[in-house]
């Protein structure tokens, strides 16, 4: 470990000096030989790097949905020229440059920040040792060794002797406590920041290698850190948590307000996103437009949840434009306001009849029988019944010889049951006398 912090010794002296200007400050407030001077000091040289490595960490987002739409492809790639490594790479190689993907960058805050960490574990490793580094003289050299968080000091570990806790003026038990207590809280957050993005970022409409890679260091990374925190000393232990905490902090914002399409999270946002506009009236934000312009280009290709969301808007009235914006629909509105401008009244139009029952319509049936049968009665003249005077009736013909004339009463009403259903009816042959 000395071998490979000695390689980034270059870095140990900017380091060093930023450390010793945060403990100019909080040595002010604290006093110089606390262990909330020094303490303080590292986590806000932590807190700096990290701010330094935001815009890294806005390209490992990026590089990593890239991957993540892409390892549909990928898989197409390695099953079709699973017998040929060569041309799977050299397949692979094409991908990337087709859609300006790195798979390095997903790794590059990683990278960007180890410097630092072996920096920082080599000037405190020089602190417990008794050796000067850096900026740091030997008046601050012996102030930091007399630095103690929770009754431990700074440049112990885990693994030391007695021997060498108490020339640091603390105990065995005090420093393994405090070391236990860190390495935990280390693993901890380290496994939840890897478990939230499992289980609330991820894509889960594809199933694919990368997935079970993401699963697998959940649980391998906080092991890592568990071996490896008994070696750090209490103030690298310190700049590890505080790294981890930020980084799940970081985490929960990037998943709380951009999260990776068709995850649980952008169905979660996306609700919320549909309560604001609905009761502001549009988008706030460079950042929502954004969402919604990607929204929107995507067309066809949208998931359940962004579907959802266009329709939910369609319904409330708002339409959704290229640039991200949402707006009134007026289509929605002109809807609304014609005939005499109620909306329940084009509701009404469009409300379907509701199903009848099988007895409700035989019993519809019957009635309408009857009453066809008793209006066919009331219509049909009756014998007794004089024909209206109101109505003159036109003359009629005379018979010829071969049509006999029509007889009244009765007999008219069997002659005309006696025709035949539709056309023309065929005449009579006139009897022979």
């Amino acid at each position: 470990m000395d071998t490979i912090a000695s390689l980034f010794s270059f870095i140990t002296t900017p380091v060093s000096w930023v450390i010793v200007q945060f403990h100019k400050v909080y040595g002010a407030v604290f006093g110089p030989d606390t262990g909330w001077a020094w303490g303080l000091s590292i986590v806000s040289l932590v807190i700096l790097i990290r701010i330094c490595l935001i815009p890294l960490f806005v390209k490992q987002i990026k590089a990593t949905r890239a991957m993540q739409t892409l390892q549909p492809e990928m898989k197409k790639i390695q099953e079709r020229y699973k017998n040929d490594k060569q041309r799977q790479s050299e397949e692979m190689m094409k991908l990337y440059k087709e859609t300006g993907t790195n798979p390095l960058s997903s790794c590059l805050p990683i990278l960007a920040q180890s410097p630092f960490f072996f920096a920082l574990y080599h000037v405190l490793n020089g602190i417990a040792s008794g050796k000067t580094i850096g900026v740091i003289n030997d008046s601050l050299l012996e102030s930091a060794r007399k630095a103690h968080i929770f009754g431990a000091p700074l440049a112990a570990k885990f693994k030391d002797g007695s021997s060498t806790i108490e020339a640091l003026g603390a105990s065995v038990t005090d420093v393994r406590v405090v070391t236990v207590i860190m390495i935990v809280l280390m693993s901890a957050s380290q496994f939840f920041t890897q478990r939230q993005l499992m289980t609330k970022n991820v894509d889960t409409s594809v199933k694919t290698p990368f997935m079970q890679q993401q699963k697998m260091l959940m649980y391998v990374f906080p092991i890592m850190f568990a071996i490896f925190g008994i070696n750090f000393p209490v103030g690298v232990l310190v700049y590890w948590l505080t790294t981890n905490v930020w980084t799940m902090g970081q985490q929960m914002y990037v998943i709380h307000n951009n999260p990776t399409p068709g995850s649980k999270a952008q169905a979660a946002y996306l609700e919320r996103l549909y309560k604001r506009v609905t009761h502001h009236g549009g988008t706030r934000g460079r950042g929502e437009r954004a969402i919604v312009k990607a929204i929107v280009a995507k067309g066809r290709d949208r998931n359940e949840a962004e579907r959802k969301f266009i329709n939910g808007l369609s319904k409330a009235g708002f339409a959704a434009q290229a640039d991200g914006t949402i707006v009134k629909s007026e289509a929605r509105a002109v809807e609304g306001t014609e005939d005499g401008g109620t909306a329940t009244a084009a509701a009404a139009k469009r409300q379907q009849p509701k199903r009848q029952s099988k007895s409700q319509r035989q019993s519809g049936v019957k009635a309408a029988g009857e009453s066809a049968l008793s209006l066919s009665k009331t219509d049909e003249p009756q014998d007794d019944e004089p024909p209206a005077a109101a109505a003159p009736q036109a003359a009629p013909k005379q018979p010829t010889a071969k049509q006999p004339a029509a007889k009244t009463g009765s007999g008219r009403s069997k002659a005309q049951s006696g025709q035949r259903k539709g056309g023309p009816q065929r005449p009579k042959s006139p009897s022979k006398k």
